[in-house]
């Protein structure tokens, strides 16, 4: 279970737990901007499972078995599956098994080769300049359906943008949205019996001993005595942190708790960090949390690329594969997107030069998605690359095109304003006048 410490040490009560209040400041906000997603949208949540530092799409969503062992190294073969004619990597049987269920974009595109760049390039569809744009998983949770009362305001204290485990880092997830709209960052390991906490030594706390912190903080803040009705910005903090205290002492904590689940089931997904953390995003969106991000690092193979894949590939092999069937049974998979992306992939061909001695490199110019549910047809494949997976063949697709494809299926109108601090007008996706590349919504799966 996630240890109350753990949770105060990585934000709850500080600056993450200000989104825990983020659909106060939001209402207004997001319906004076450009409106609120629309109720009956077939997607109502999204979990994107983040490879950050960059996948090889040749080892897995784009194999090229004739292309040579130049390209291929040890992994030359595929796994054909449950889709005829559509192949995946060898590693990733249980994926092979399921692929009625997603479908895979190979042409995924936007030339940059820096992990910043194409971070922010791949979040928010812009390429960075003056304005810092948020992230998806910011303006998903800006435009939650807020038009109608939600049923579990006044009984879920379960934050509405969750990152599991790490912050991504390499961009402001919320942008010029501000911190209202920061997603919840857990910290620690899912998979571990207890979290450990860095640069904490002390036994944890009682439930007791923290509701004495609790009221003793609150007679040492002055200010929120001093509060007034219209301060809008500390009144949502003063809210805001105390919902934090109740979640942590509260009942909601429960969903961070997977002794509570199945064993076999929790074996299905991988006794790993990655795996247990697909098990907390399923518990999550269950609770009614709107966007979940699988932060899974480990990517950027400069060196040792194919021993790290044989240990990665089974690891993501296993957890998004028990995530897509899990949600499938639980009748979620219909209103839940599953968005899997790095930031761009990794070099077709191997560098086996010193130093790297069999390792890929940074590769923008053409990488793979893989997206499921909550309206995405399964079974697809949009787009196509050349022989050794170097350029794009068919069918480019920016990040800008399925970023707006996954917003329309939840209901937001791409071409709504976000609300700015400002009052300027900001569409929720770029528009060609901004100079950003696009080829047009992805109606092929959708």
């Amino acid at each position: 279970m996630y240890s109350r410490r753990s949770i105060f040490r990585h934000g709850a009560i500080n600056g993450a737990g200000m989104l825990l209040a983020s659909r106060l400041l939001s209402a207004t906000a997001v319906q004076a901007a450009g409106g609120v997603a629309s109720s009956d949208a077939p997607a109502k949540a999204v979990i994107q499972v983040w490879l950050g530092g960059g996948p090889p799409h040749i080892d897995t969503f784009d194999p090229k078995p004739r292309a040579g062992s130049d390209y291929t190294g040890p992994l030359s073969n595929v796994k054909q599956t449950n889709v005829a004619g559509m192949q995946i990597g060898e590693l990733l049987p249980e994926l092979a098994k399921i692929a009625d269920r997603y479908s895979l974009i190979r042409s995924v595109t936007h030339g940059q080769n820096g992990h910043e760049t194409a971070s922010y390039l791949t979040q928010t569809g812009r390429m960075p300049g003056r304005i810092v744009y948020p992230a998806v998983g910011a303006v998903v949770t800006a435009f939650g359906d807020l038009g109608e009362k939600d049923e579990r305001e006044d009984e879920s204290l379960i934050p509405p943008y969750v990152v599991l485990t790490s912050p991504q880092g390499r961009f402001s997830e919320a942008g010029f949205l501000g911190v209202k709209y920061k997603p919840f960052a857990t910290g620690g390991d899912p998979n571990a019996a207890r979290f450990a906490v860095e640069g904490i030594v002390a036994p944890d706390l009682s439930d007791e001993q923290q509701r004495e912190r609790r009221q003793l903080l609150q007679k040492m803040n002055r200010l929120s005595s001093r509060i007034s009705r219209d301060d809008t910005e500390l009144a949502i903090a003063t809210s805001s942190r105390d919902k934090a205290f109740d979640m942590i002492l509260g009942d909601s904590s429960q969903v961070f708790d997977l002794s509570t689940e199945d064993s076999a089931l929790r074996q299905r997904y991988g006794r790993t960090r990655f795996g247990q953390s697909c098990l907390v995003a399923r518990r999550l969106i269950e609770q009614g949390t709107r966007f979940v991000t699988i932060n899974s690092g480990g990517w950027d193979t400069h060196k040792n690329h194919f021993q790290s894949m044989r240990r990665k590939l089974p690891e993501l092999d296993r957890g998004l594969g028990t995530l897509i069937s899990d949600l499938a049974d639980r009748g979620l998979l219909d209103s839940t997107i599953v968005w899997c992306i790095g930031e761009f992939g990794r070099t077709p061909k191997v560098a086996t030069e010193s130093p790297w001695n069999g390792g890929r490199h940074h590769f923008g110019a053409v990488f793979s998605s893989l997206v499921a549910g909550g309206g995405f047809r399964g079974g697809q494949v949009v787009g196509a690359t050349d022989a050794r997976a170097e350029t794009v063949a068919e069918r480019p697709v920016y990040p800008g095109d399925l970023i707006g494809t996954m917003y329309e299926l939840l209901g937001i109108d791409p071409e709504a304003g976000l609300p700015h601090p400002r009052g300027d007008f900001i569409r929720a996706t770029p528009g060609k006048e901004e100079g950003v590349e696009l080829a047009g919504r992805l109606k092929e799966i959708t």
